[in-house]
């Protein structure tokens, strides 16, 4: 959205984009919109678009506005209390998700959309060599970052990061 500006998108434009149904997109956009990040309008003209500056929201406000439990979670099934692991498990891994969670918010606190956009920028040549497929959509072939190598970084970033903890 922050790409597109003022433009509002539909929410059918959105799951294209990433691939989804726009029942998902839909759910989320409420969920949003709720929190104050997105305003949606209805009607031919409608579409959804950023309330404010993304400059000034970061993604912690939207991991917030999505998502109600932390990064991981316990099993839904309590351990037996007759094991000497399972007795005490719940109190130790709980207070390692906390952690978890406290340094997963301290890095989306400090990114902002308009940082993610930013970000996006080199890949934009992906979007001038879009061409419109036999059934009519529209695809971009993305030569500068694959996805494969895109997830090989994010790999390689959380080894870098294992190995230095």
């Amino acid at each position: 959205m922050a790409w597109s500006g003022e433009e509002p998108l539909k929410s059918e434009q959105v799951a294209e984009s990433v691939n989804t149904n726009p029942v998902v997109i839909r759910r989320m956009l409420k969920e949003l919109a709720e929190a104050g990040l997105v305003v949606s309008q209805t009607g031919s003209l409608g579409g959804s678009r950023l309330a404010s500056d993304p400059a000034k929201t970061t993604l912690l406000d939207i991991y917030r506005a999505l998502e109600c439990r932390g990064v991981f979670s316990l099993h839904r099934q309590p351990p037996s209390r007759d094991c000497p692991v399972g007795v005490n498990i719940e109190t130790v891994l709980g207070d390692v998700l906390l952690e978890v969670d406290s340094a997963v918010e301290q890095v989306l606190a400090e990114i902002t959309i308009d940082d993610v956009v930013q970000r996006l920028k080199p890949c934009g040549t992906a979007v001038s060599s879009k061409r419109v497929a036999k059934n009519g959509k529209r695809h971009y072939d993305q030569k500068q970052i694959t996805l494969p190598a895109l997830r090989a970084g994010a790999k390689s970033r959380r080894a870098r990061v294992l190995r230095t903890a």
